[in-house]
């Protein structure tokens, strides 16, 4: 297994006209097939719920356009700066598929998503397509001046220039020189105006505020009972593990008195036993403290601790870290637990033999990625390790996004408020 760190002054924005461009391609080329085919599964299977296919179905469709919706928020982040907060409604663990169908209905972020798919198809697809078609667009000018013109006899238009010979050519490479000068400018404008256009249809209306009121009050209730679980695991393993043995060794203690000066040779026997119980007792200790706050996390940060969870791990793992310095106490515990529980259902689900973690700090928020080779299928519902993930998260205003196609490879990407 190995490790290794990014050094540096931090990460680069990529928002010059080349990055800004290649972005905008990508997003075109994401938008159009993967909104339309979210669009039309959602349609056909929320139309199928009269007849009881929708029921099962729904759960796992909205599920597919909550992970699209939440990848774009994630790019919105990364690649122009723009925050979309989510807002979904939590659904109980044991949920039957009715109960998760019509709860997921009646949330209304998911109906911001529907409404959002055939924008994002339409308006978000030129967005993302101009800054690539503003850089490109004035090469076919320069290619014109160059000889391009001879394969148009009848004459070419270039914008509004037509071009009928080398002069008029040269023309079209003039307005080409025009445009690539207006490319700098505005194609990290374009990829922004994106980002904005999606966040304006993703992020609500004017009761945003009062769902987020009720989407903060619904993580609290997460944050008590998940501790109010964690502490009858504390207790539970207290009396089962350390106490049953401190309790023994007691006894032994007592009878070891009773016996020193009548049996020298069982006392010395119930000494070693005690011993071996202190030292099990102690183990146990040790580990149910790791459980609670890894002593390396409080004392080394949370690169350090990625770094040994990594090293303990029966899969090959690579950890590359970039962060400047340390973070809120709460924050790096819930960074290093999300990473924990993903890194833990990677080893057992996925079959990989490889898995890459990337901690870094982007846009003021801490983003972790855990990226593994095995089969994918990786979804966020009710009952698996992902979801409780989203839950902790979510407590802190966290986002979580799985990209797991089917033979994978499987993306995991959590972000944090760093405050």
């Amino acid at each position: 297994m190995t490790t290794d760190t990014k050094n540096g002054s931090g990460r680069t924005t990529g928002r010059g006209i080349g990055p800004a461009a290649v972005r905008g391609l990508a997003l075109a080329l994401i938008c159009l097939p993967g909104a339309v085919l979210c669009l039309c599964l959602s349609l056909v299977s929320i139309a199928l719920i009269p007849i009881g296919v929708g029921i099962v179905t729904t759960p796992y469709v909205l599920t597919g356009v909550r992970a699209f919706a939440n990848s774009r928020r994630v790019l919105a982040a990364e690649w122009g700066g723009v925050r979309i907060p989510p807002a979904y409604r939590p659904l109980p663990e044991d949920a039957n598929p009715w109960a998760r169908t019509f709860g997921m209905l009646r949330d209304p972020a998911t109906w911001r998503d529907l409404r959002w798919l055939p924008v994002d198809m339409t308006a978000g697809f030129v967005t993302a397509l101009l800054p690539a078609v503003l850089l490109l667009y004035p090469l076919e000018g320069f290619a014109l001046a160059i000889g391009l013109w001879r394969v148009f006899p009848d004459g070419y238009w270039y914008g509004f220039v037509p071009v009928t010979g080398q002069a008029s050519a040269f023309g079209a490479a003039a307005l080409g020189l025009v445009l690539l000068f207006l490319a700098h400018f505005l194609t990290p404008r374009l990829l922004g105006v994106h980002f904005r256009l999606t966040r304006a249809v993703l992020a609500g209306d004017q009761g945003e505020l009062a769902e987020r009121v009720r989407v903060l009050t619904e993580t609290r209730r997460d944050a008590v009972d998940t501790s109010a679980a964690e502490l009858r695991r504390i207790e539970r393993d207290l009396h089962d593990g350390a106490q049953a043995r401190l309790v023994a060794v007691g006894m032994d203690l007592g009878t070891i008195e009773a016996l020193l000066d009548k049996d020298p040779a069982r006392a010395k026997e119930l000494i070693a036993q005690a011993r071996k119980s202190s030292v099990e007792a102690l183990t146990e200790l040790r580990e149910l403290v790791r459980g609670i706050h890894p002593p390396v996390l409080a004392e080394r940060g949370l690169g350090d601790a990625v770094r040994a969870l990594a090293l303990r791990l029966p899969v090959t793992t690579e950890v590359s870290v970039d962060l400047p310095g340390r973070y809120e106490a709460p924050v790096e515990s819930a960074a290093y637990f999300a990473v924990s529980e993903v890194l833990t259902n990677a080893v057992k689900h996925s079959g990989a033999d490889r898995i890459w973690v990337d901690l870094h700090r982007a846009d003021g928020m801490l983003r972790a990625t855990v990226t593994d080779n095995g089969k994918g299928g990786a979804v966020i519902g009710a009952g698996s390790g992902l979801a409780g993930v989203e839950r902790r998260l979510g407590t802190f205003d966290g986002v979580l996004a799985v990209s797991s196609p089917a033979g994978g490879p499987t993306m995991v990407t959590m972000e944090i408020p760093c405050a």
